[in-house]
C-alpha cells in the first residue's frame, strides 16, 4: 500500500469512454422524459407523498442526521485540510489539484443545470422543469457533490485506506443520502436519479485527470522526500 504522502493517483474508469456516454445519455432521457412524459412526473408525486405519509419522528431524525453526510461544503473543506497535509508531506502542490478539479467541475456543471431548469423542490413548487424561476431542484447537487467529494476523498486516503475501506468511502454515503433525501422531501425522486448519473460522470471524468502531469511551477513541486515517497 502507498504511503501516506502518497498524491491522489490517476485511476482512470474501466469500460473505456462508453459508461461515460451511457451516464449522460440517461441523464439527457430523464430530463427529456420529464418533459414529455407525465406517468414521470406522477411518480414523484407519489414517492413524495408515499415518503411525507411514513415518516415518524424516530425516522426523521435518524434520516436527518445521515442525510448530513453529503453536505457539499463540509466535505470540500475536509478534502482541502487531508490535501494540505499531504502536500506538506509530499512538498508538491498536487494533492490540491483534484480538491481544485472537484469544486470548479461540480460549481461549472450543477449551478448552470440548476438555473437552467427551473425545478421546484418537493413542498416549494411545482414537479415540473421550467416552471419555477429561481428554484434549482434539478439535479440533485446534494447527491452530485456526496459521490464526487467522497471518491476525492477516497483518493486523497488511498495511502491510508486499503480497497474494501476506500470503496465503501464511495458507496455508503451515497447510498445513504440518495435514500434520504428523497424520504425527507427535499429532492424529487427523479432529481435524486439524475444526480446520481451526473454525479458518477462527473467523478469519472476526475478520475481520468492524470494529476501527477499537470504542468505546475517547479517551486511548487519540487518533488517528495525520500522517507515519504509513495509507491503509487
Amino acid at each position: 500500500m502507498a504511503g501516506p504522502a502518497a498524491v491522489a493517483v490517476r485511476s482512470v474508469p474501466r469500460g473505456g469512454w462508453w459508461p461515460d456516454v451511457g451516464l449522460l445519455a440517461g441523464f439527457v432521457a430523464i430530463t427529456g422524459a420529464l418533459l414529455v412524459w407525465p406517468p414521470l412526473l406522477r411518480l414523484d408525486l407519489a414517492v413524495r407523498d408515499g415518503s411525507d405519509a411514513h415518516r415518524p419522528p424516530v425516522a426523521y431524525w435518524t434520516a436527518w442526521t445521515a442525510n448530513h453526510l453529503g453536505q457539499g461544503t463540509p466535505l470540500a473543506v475536509l478534502a482541502l485540510v487531508v490535501a494540505l497535509v499531504l502536500c506538506w508531506r509530499a512538498r508538491s502542490v498536487r494533492p490540491v489539484l483534484p480538491v481544485l478539479g472537484a469544486e470548479i467541475l461540480t460549481y461549472c456543471v450543477v449551478g448552470p443545470l440548476k438555473l437552467w431548469t427551473e425545478r421546484g423542490a418537493p413542498h416549494y413548487g411545482s414537479v415540473a422543469l421550467f416552471s419555477e424561476p429561481h428554484q434549482t431542484s434539478y439535479p440533485s447537487g446534494h447527491l452530485v457533490n456526496t459521490i464526487v467529494w467522497y471518491a476525492v476523498l477516497a483518493g486523497l486516503l488511498s495511502g491510508w485506506l486499503p480497497a474494501a475501506a476506500r470503496t465503501a468511502l464511495r458507496v455508503v454515503p451515497v447510498a445513504v443520502v440518495a435514500v434520504t433525501t428523497v424520504y425527507l422531501g427535499y429532492h424529487w425522486f427523479t432529481d435524486t436519479l439524475a444526480g446520481l448519473l451526473l454525479g458518477v460522470l462527473l467523478g469519472r471524468l476526475l478520475a481520468r485527470v492524470p494529476w501527477q502531469r499537470v504542468p505546475v511551477p517547479a517551486a511548487l513541486d519540487p518533488g517528495p522526500r525520500d522517507a515519504d515517497r509513495g509507491t503509487g
